[in-house]
């Protein structure tokens, strides 16, 4: 299991809103024993529900922090592959034989501007709005989210990254970071490093899993 939560709302909400998001996953997935996908399912959309529900009643109970959500991602691997949620802009890459893919399509108004080709995507890339999230966990009752299934084959890299990272980083180095023979623990590092070196001063969170 994987997952990347990027708190809105201001330091201290935000932050608040990222921790609500794991400790729910730690409660649904508590007692669960099943690896099948059916359930796993289950479980990631119960998972965003609560922590949406969590966060919600939070902000009743502490007014002043209205506006706190997080952007979050949970990936898990079942027998047949794996299965993740998405909601809002940090972003799943995939590693396959060298070739990167984006996995996840960012939930901002940059993104639905870019999707209507309005500009381009280096335009979109240093977008003053390119903060503002459509879609995040706590921010609205109704929760629509991305649900994205595939299998997996042998040395399959998976990066789960913020926005902290994407903004500063292009593609092109996240790929040949991840195709270095690099540990996972250097190539996250050095991601982060690439992030901070290009005056990265947003929140920088990257999680990298590879398959066997």
């Amino acid at each position: 299991m994987c997952l990347v939560a990027d708190g809105l709302g201001g330091e201290a909400a935000g932050e608040l809103a990222s921790r609500i998001f794991p400790e729910t996953i730690a409660e649904v997935f508590e007692y669960s024993k099943n690896s099948f996908e059916r359930e796993i399912v289950e479980h990631v959309q119960e998972s965003f529900r609560l922590a949406n529900e969590n966060i919600l009643a939070h902000v009743r109970l502490n007014p002043h922090h209205k506006g706190m959500g997080c952007t979050a991602k949970l990936m898990v691997f079942s027998n047949e592959g794996f299965v993740f949620g998405h909601l809002g802009d940090s972003r799943t890459y995939r590693l396959r034989k060298g070739f990167l893919k984006q996995l996840t399509q960012d939930h901002s108004l940059v993104q639905d501007q870019l999707n209507k080709a309005l500009f381009t995507s280096e335009i979109a890339r240093k977008h003053s709005l390119r903060h503002v999230i459509l879609r995040a966990v706590g921010i609205n009752e109704q929760l629509t989210l991305d649900l994205i299934r595939g299998r997996v084959y042998p040395e399959d890299q998976f990066l789960l990254c913020s926005d902290g990272l994407t903004v500063m980083v292009e593609d092109s180095q996240i790929q040949k970071t991840l195709s270095s023979s690099m540990t996972l623990n250097q190539k996250v590092q050095s991601l982060v490093e690439m992030a901070l070196s290009a005056g990265g001063t947003d929140n920088i969170t990257a999680v990298l899993a590879q398959t066997e």
